[in-house]
């Protein structure tokens, strides 16, 4: 009977998270995320990955070890008002001599990121900002890749001081994202088609920094 009653349990855990989803996040641990970037700190409270801001620190993202193709991710995300944070995804970690080259404002450019930044797709996650599930190109193209300024939903779809639900998709080189269940982001990019996820606690100025907290819970991906 026992063994049977585990089993059934077993069972019913799959059916509840979906077929083809997967837990990015246990509720107990970090196992499988490595920080990079920055020195702000991440720590789990009642199943919630709790970011937490450090006086000097650069933006520091808690990243997949694992990197992602063509998926969906869903997440819940509730962040201080005062700052605005992000995800991570198809994203790189830059190595010890890693230059970029990139069209900016009609030019190319190049653009050389210290050793261990993470640059690439972000998805945006502020309460006083019309972006809020916009994608911006961090540290690389470092400009929204979607115009919102016709989508008065998308503008108004994130919740300030609550729970937010996210949905980011990417299938080749389509790439949309909801807020609340509101269509938000809709475009065509294909400069990385793979990478890692990660969670993004944005740097604070020295005038006005305070130990400001961004919080995820419910993560979990489907790979297509």
């Amino acid at each position: 009977m026992f063994l049977k009653n585990a089993m059934l349990a077993l069972v019913l855990a799959g059916s509840c998270l979906g077929a083809g989803w997967e837990r990015l996040f246990d509720g107990k641990s970090l196992d499988g995320w490595t920080v990079h970037s920055g020195t702000a700190t991440y720590k789990v409270e009642n199943k919630t990955i709790v970011g937490t801001t450090v006086l000097g620190s650069p933006n520091t993202f808690l990243c997949t070890n694992r990197e992602y193709g063509d998926f969906i991710l869903d997440f819940e995300v509730k962040v201080d008002s005062e700052l605005n944070s992000g995800v991570q995804f198809r994203s790189l970690i830059a190595g010890p001599n890693t230059v970029l080259k990139v069209v900016q404002n009609g030019k190319e450019i190049e653009r050389k990121l210290p050793p261990d930044r993470v640059y690439g797709y972000q998805v945006e996650i502020a309460a006083n900002s019309k972006d809020a599930g916009n994608v911006y190109d961090e540290a690389r193209r470092a400009v929204f890749l979607d115009d919102f300024s016709g989508k008065p939903a998308a503008q108004k779809a994130f919740k300030d001081g609550k729970w937010n639900k996210y949905r980011v998709e990417c299938k080749g080189d389509s790439i949309r994202t909801w807020v609340n269940g509101v269509p938000a982001a809709d475009f065509r990019d294909s400069m990385t088609t793979r990478g890692i996820i990660g969670l993004q606690v944005h740097q604070v100025p020295k005038e006005k920094y305070k130990p400001y907290q961004v919080r995820w819970r419910n993560l979990r991906i489907r790979e297509l």
